[in-house]
């Protein structure tokens, strides 16, 4: 349950980024069951391609950890990870990843180079996908729609 619940902090991270036109993607890092940092994409407010939600969390839990290393942390994002935000994640050595939707063209963790499976990967963490899949799913779906429209 707490699980679900998490994932709503995030999604309501991706409305709000979407809101602020950005692509809508959330994310939210938790410690014992302590959110501990919440972001959404910020690509184009920062003018920074690497200003994704899960680099920008991972960023502020560390700051506020004191620590480059999230061993007891879980992350929960909207979309399935890039292959930069899978690294990320891999050098923070986060505990969990949750993530709602699926890439097929851009993520990296169940698609794509499948990061974590690669012997030149040093931390895997735990995965777990399809959380709040339909509503991230959606958002992605209809904010993209709105701007083809």
């Amino acid at each position: 349950m707490a699980r679900v619940n998490f994932m709503e902090l995030a999604l309501a991270e991706a409305r709000d980024a979407a809101a602020r036109n950005e692509t809508p993607v959330g994310a939210v890092i938790v410690e014992g069951g302590v959110v501990v940092a919440r972001a959404g994409n910020e690509t184009r407010a920062r003018n920074d391609p690497t200003a994704h939600a899960e680099i920008l969390v991972i960023r502020e839990a560390a700051q506020r950890l004191e620590s480059e290393r999230l061993t007891g942390c879980d992350l929960y994002v909207t979309l399935e990870p890039c292959a930069m935000c899978a690294a990320a994640i891999s050098f923070a050595r986060i505990r969990r990843l949750y993530f709602g939707a699926g890439d097929e063209k851009g993520g990296a963790v169940e698609h794509g180079p499948r990061f974590y499976g690669q012997a030149t990967c040093h931390h895997a963490p735990e995965v777990y996908s399809g959380i709040g899949e339909r509503e991230a799913a959606s958002l992605l779906k209809d904010f993209f729609k709105a701007r083809r429209d």
